[in-house]
């Protein structure tokens, strides 16, 4: 009983924002990257214009198949971009292949935020996986330790998610910042850069608040089961 009602009422809502953030990215990708940009550059043009201007060395432009999928590796020190932003010269690949250039920027100058990242993510990655079978497991066999256990992982799924938001979005202003400084893209340009970019960076929003309703069902599920 409890099970379902915190799931309906702290899950539900969330994961309905969840589809509209995404649904606002898909629409923002399909709309501009059908506008091309006035200079003709391509993605991966503007992706090695960031790196330049950052002094960045090092780094390797690739293009990998797939739809917005575009990352930055630090492990290889490579800079991934899809079928639609390495080559294409639409305002959203400009956008997309600049932020992660920004990307690249941050680790370049050891920005705090990605130091905190990095350290959560073997936590966090464990966590994604077992926190919730092992915390629901132990709430319903009574199971303290497993119930803690399984809690204390997915606190730490909350909290990188909680980093990651100040990593995306200040990847996403250097990549804009770089844009209006060079003179990229013209005005209205960046103004769909920026709509593309605001709106990818509302889905790192929502899962934050995905992981936070998740850890608050949790810890009343433990409650109950306690009382």
């Amino acid at each position: 009983m409890y099970l379902d009602y915190y799931y309906f009422v702290l899950i539900v809502p969330v994961l309905i924002i969840s589809l509209i953030a995404q649904s606002r990215v898909n629409s923002a990708y399909k709309r501009f990257s059908m506008v091309q940009n006035m200079r003709g550059l391509t993605g991966a043009q503007a992706a090695q214009a960031v790196l330049q201007y950052y002094g960045v060395q090092g780094v390797r432009i690739e293009h990998i198949h797939g739809r917005l999928n575009d990352h930055y590796d630090p492990r290889d020190n490579v800079i991934r971009l899809s079928d639609g932003v390495y080559g294409s010269c639409s305002v959203a690949a400009i956008g997309i292949a600049c932020h992660e250039a920004g990307h690249a920027a941050q680790h370049a100058e050891n920005y705090v935020p990605i130091r905190f990242r990095n350290a959560l993510l073997l936590p966090a990655q464990i966590g994604s996986n077992a926190a919730l079978p092992l915390a629901i497991i132990g709430i319903f066999l009574g199971s303290q330790l497993l119930m803690n256990f399984g809690i204390f992982l997915y606190a730490a799924v909350m909290l990188f998610q909680l980093v990651t938001l100040p990593v995306e979005f200040n990847a996403s202003r250097r990549a804009l910042s770089v844009i209006e400084t060079t003179g990229m893209l013209a005005p209205q340009e960046t103004e769909g850069a920026g709509k593309v970019l605001r709106a990818a960076a509302m889905t790192y929003v929502a899962a934050f608040a995905m992981s936070a309703a998740n850890l608050l069902r949790l810890l009343l599920l433990a409650r109950n089961r306690r009382d």
